[in-house]
């Protein structure tokens, strides 16, 4: 993996996140009550056992969520394996609708234009796309002696525009008053992939600071310049290598980095489990789409201190016909786990994601049920 700059190519090894988890339902779709609350344990010593895989691609972020999901399915399914590349959101969207994955998880919902392609890819039958996990993105930054950092929106979409440059410009004083900052130069640092977080990123940004940062949400960055690295686990290592260099992250891949507070109305609020669902709680659905698409329009500009605004939503997106019949069994027994309580537990043990609502479990079960094996 490489991280790229204007000038200059730096090396980084860093450890691949693809791989294979042996995944497993507790049953068939229809088996589960409309509640969804217990995946792992209803029903579990009569599951029907069933034998094959799925492939799947996408979100890097969701990695951790699908180890936990794995976590939770492996001693009840030993015949099921589903292979999940975490080649970035834009990836597995575009494998997806091309017809070469049975689903794909992605951190933004899919564009209109995307739409209409999942209804061609699935056919009569149609698409599902469900939200399954919910996390803050957290602003990673790595500035030896300066810790709590506050930034602005405007200031952060200043940085990220290379108009601030240095950390003691007086934008970031005005944010952090009485804080010693170094002249050290910022190295702001993007996906280089296709990337849902660089979407939901890019979105806060455009919607919280609109006049300085005027591009539109965009999974691909939309400026020249700046570093650049492929897929989560080289955005954080970016950072970790990099002295003065800012990026973001899903917040359950920034241990061991310094994390920003954003401003949120007159509050200064950090990234947590508790903001992302609150967030995401109090935001409607996209308008216009059909009854099996439960994607979510984010209110960036909440003034609320109890909710975190730079939050990404992943969703899981699949045809409800799959053209196999076993492969539509074992994917509506695993999309019955990930919304059940306990598979949401388990994604948030693993990641530290927030659990969907009860009310969006309800919705979610609603079309999880309309799968076909």
């Amino acid at each position: 993996m490489t991280i790229k700059s204007k000038t200059r190519a730096v090396p980084l090894v860093v450890a691949a996140l693809a791989g294979s988890v042996a995944l497993a339902a507790c049953g068939a779709a229809n088996e589960n009550t409309s509640s969804g609350s217990s995946g792992s344990a209803a029903g579990t010593s009569a599951a029907e056992q069933l034998s094959g895989s799925l492939s799947g691609a996408g979100s890097s972020a969701q990695q951790a969520a699908m180890q936990g999901w794995q976590a939770g399915f492996s001693s009840q399914q030993p015949g099921v394996t589903i292979n999940y590349d975490p080649v970035g959101s834009g990836g597995g969207r575009t494998q997806f609708l091309s017809g070469g994955l049975d689903f794909a998880g992605s951190d933004a919902a899919l564009s209109d234009a995307e739409v209409q392609q999942a209804q061609t890819a699935c056919g009569s039958g149609g698409y599902f796309e469900l939200p399954n996990y919910i996390s803050a993105i957290a602003v990673v930054y790595n500035l030896q002696g300066v810790d709590n950092l506050q930034l602005s929106p405007a200031t952060l979409a200043k940085i990220f525009a290379g108009t601030v440059k240095t950390w003691n410009d007086p934008a970031i004083a005005a944010d952090n008053p009485g804080k010693n900052l170094p002249n050290t130069a910022i190295a702001p640092t993007h996906r280089a992939d296709k990337s849902g977080t660089t979407a939901n990123f890019t979105d806060y940004l455009n919607k919280t600071a609109g006049d300085v940062w005027t591009n539109a949400s965009s999974d691909t960055w939309p400026l020249q310049g700046g570093e650049a690295a492929n897929q989560t686990s080289g955005m954080v290592a970016a950072v970790k290598a990099g002295a003065g260099s800012i990026g973001y992250a899903d917040e359950s891949q920034a241990q061991g980095l310094q994390i920003a507070k954003i401003k949120v109305g007159s509050s200064w609020v950090g990234p947590s489990s508790k903001g992302a669902a609150a967030l995401a709680a109090s935001s409607p659905t996209v308008p216009g789409r059909g009854a099996t698409d439960l994607a979510i329009q984010l209110n960036r500009t909440t003034t609320s201190s109890s909710e975190y605004p730079l939050v990404l939503v992943s969703y899981h997106i699949g045809c409800l016909q799959p053209k196999d019949a076993t492969k539509g069994q074992i994917l509506a027994a695993f999309e019955n786990y990930v919304i059940s309580k306990d598979g949401q537990e388990a994604a948030a043990k693993a990641a530290g994601s927030a659990p969907i609502s009860d009310a969006q479990r309800s919705k979610s079960q609603q079309i999880v049920d309309q799968i076909k094996g």
